[in-house]
């Protein structure tokens, strides 16, 4: 019984600072965010791009940390050929948003489809930074055998995301920043806050979702 208080207790004192840097993660986030912003280095195709990158992080890590962190939590029902299932879609996902997002929708607009190459070819150091942010917290979780919950999947909490910020960033898009050239341009920061503001919501709604169990495991 001491034994199993004494083991809860200390593994309560490693899921604090998880919990404090999920939180630390997201102010950072907002904070690059907001500079990229101020120096009109941002664009919907810089945030939806990321939740991308943020998925296919979580893939990977989480593939080869599955067996490899105790505390890991694998969801139910998943495909022995989720990984190569899960790389086809997102190869899916990559295409579309590069296309269209990248070019298509800033067509018109040649600073907009420069910043956006930038983007893409990791030219752009704001969002560099929170890549690797979002990979380096991910290894953390695991390597530190923090209760992660695993989705291994088709239709993950961050697949739904990535789903959802296109769609948003679609309607967008299409019926605001195409209404309102003049108010959505890079250096406009109100334009700029406008775009970003449901793309913060879903990534906090992602991480209250994906928010770790903290039930330990023997």
């Amino acid at each position: 019984m001491k034994y199993n208080q004494l083991m809860k207790s200390l593994f309560s004192v490693t899921v604090q600072p998880l919990k404090y840097y999920q939180r630390y993660e997201f102010i950072i986030f907002t904070a690059l965010l907001l500079l990229a912003v101020l120096n009109g280095q941002t664009t919907v195709f810089y945030i939806i791009y990321f939740f991308w990158w943020n998925e296919l992080i979580r893939i990977v890590v989480d593939h080869f940390f599955a067996k490899r962190n105790k505390n890991v939590v694998v969801e139910k029902g998943t495909s022995p050929h989720f990984i190569s299932d899960s790389f086809f879609l997102m190869g899916i996902y990559l295409v579309f948003i590069v296309v269209f997002f990248g070019f298509i929708a800033n067509w018109s607009n040649q600073e907009l489809t420069i910043m956006n190459v930038r983007i893409l070819f990791f030219k752009n150091w704001f969002f560099n930074i929170n890549i690797m942010l979002a990979l380096l917290e991910r290894i953390y979780m695991h390597q530190t055998k923090q209760p992660v919950e695993v989705h291994l999947g088709l239709f993950t909490p961050n697949m739904i995301v990535l789903h959802i910020s296109i769609i948003v960033g679609a309607i967008l898009m299409f019926f605001v920043v195409k209404k309102m050239p003049e108010i959505f341009t890079p250096d406009n920061f109100w334009g700029s806050v406008i775009i970003i503001t449901p793309f913060l919501a879903l990534k906090k709604i992602v991480q209250k979702i994906t928010q770790p169990d903290t039930t330990v495991r023997q």
